[in-house]
């Protein structure tokens, strides 16, 4: 008996209309992004034309306390106390991006490829403005436009990108930031004073983030000098702030014994309250004032220089505790759809996406020429990979 073989150009196929496009994870600093004073990423739409004056550079005017010593009964004039002030620039620069189909393409496609072109570049945007959010936050703080501004390749950046930061640079800010900084599980045993490079090496696997490192940085980030405005504060006078960090840190502050315990015990479980515990559910951990929040994309966008820059070569990794205007965010031209001109008699079809803007850290100078960041207190903690 001779059994029938289906050839195999006769083989049923079947072609989904439905998409799978890869995921793209939501920007996870939005919830912290506004144009309130108030707001850890204070958003600035200034140079934006529609309706504004445009340029390509801003002001943000920073402006410390006044601390001098009281006069009593004595004369005040000749005593009077000048205002410590500083003009932090930033600059804006394009980013764009496009699709563009020929109608050979599309007669052959099984799916509307023209249709997925502005969801995709929707997608590749967000995920454009939340990785350069991260990268600010490792960038080290500059009085110069950022590398390559208005080429080809222009950096919307702010300051010095870390792996691009020579050692010198990354000491002066080691020295800089002196009181905003915790190496590891101790400052006085690990701090190398001017040497940015000695002191990560100083940092081994045990110093794992924990709730007493976490209270050790609130502490010394309230005693930073200027001070480092918390981003909120309750009406029984609880100053909170938020530690950013990413995926290998928040694994270990999710494994410390009085991170967890508090999670446990301490929030609501009434009225399905455990669907916000992130013992359950996925979420920001909560410790004594401070919201820890998981960024992955800080992993994935971390400088290589960390990767081996602690002890036995172990990978490191800045923690971000932040109070507000840590970052400024400046927008010259909101993400516009565009399309392509040029369609070689209607044979082709694009589109694409354009926007201007300029993300960095904040940071004053101060009379002594220190360059000390806004809103930032960094910790400097092992991010050692899962085996």
């Amino acid at each position: 008996m001779a059994a029938t073989v289906t050839q195999v150009n006769n083989k049923l196929i079947v072609f989904r209309k439905e998409i799978f496009r890869e995921y793209v994870r939501e920007n996870l600093f939005s919830p912290y992004m506004g144009t309130d004073m108030n707001s850890i990423i204070r958003v600035i739409p200034d140079l934006d034309k529609g309706g504004k004056q445009g340029g390509e550079q801003i002001n943000v005017p920073l402006m410390a306390r006044l601390q001098a010593t009281a006069i009593a009964s004595g004369p005040l004039v000749g005593s009077e106390e000048a205002l410590d002030n500083y003009g932090m620039r930033l600059w804006i620069d394009w980013a764009r991006n496009a699709v563009v189909i020929n109608n050979a393409e599309e007669q052959k496609s099984s799916i509307d490829l023209f249709a997925e072109a502005k969801p995709m570049l929707v997608d590749w945007g967000k995920e454009l403005q939340r990785d350069e959010i991260c990268d600010a936050f490792y960038a080290l703080p500059s009085q110069s436009s950022p590398a390559g501004l208005g080429t080809n390749n222009g950096q919307r950046v702010n300051g010095l990108l870390f792996d691009a930061a020579t050692a010198t640079q990354r000491n002066t800010w080691i020295t800089d930031q002196a009181d905003r900084i915790q190496i590891g599980n101790s400052n006085s045993a690990n701090l190398v004073a001017g040497n940015f490079a000695s002191s990560m090496a100083n940092i081994t696997g045990s110093m794992t983030l924990s709730g007493a490192l976490i209270m050790t940085m609130k502490r010394r980030a309230k005693k930073a000098n200027p001070r480092i405005r918390p981003f909120r504060l309750k009406d029984n006078g609880t100053e909170w702030f938020v530690l950013f960090v990413g995926q290998e840190q928040f694994r270990d502050a999710a494994n410390d014994t009085d991170i967890k315990t508090a999670n446990q015990n301490s929030r609501a479980r009434e009225q399905q309250g455990y669907m916000k515990n992130p013992i359950f559910v996925d979420g920001d951990l909560l410790y004594n004032g401070v919201i820890i929040r998981e960024i992955p994309e800080l992993s994935l966008r971390l400088p290589v220089t960390y990767q081996t820059m602690g002890a036995s070569s172990i990978q490191v990794a800045p923690a971000f505790m932040c109070g507000q205007q840590a970052q400024a965010w400046c927008w010259g031209k909101m993400p516009t759809p565009t399309f392509r001109k040029e369609d070689d008699y209607q044979y082709l079809r694009g589109a694409g996406i354009k926007m201007a803007y300029g993300i960095g850290k904040l940071a004053k100078l101060t009379p002594a020429g220190n360059f000390k960041e806004w809103g930032v207190f960094t910790g400097f903690f092992p991010a050692v990979a899962d085996a």
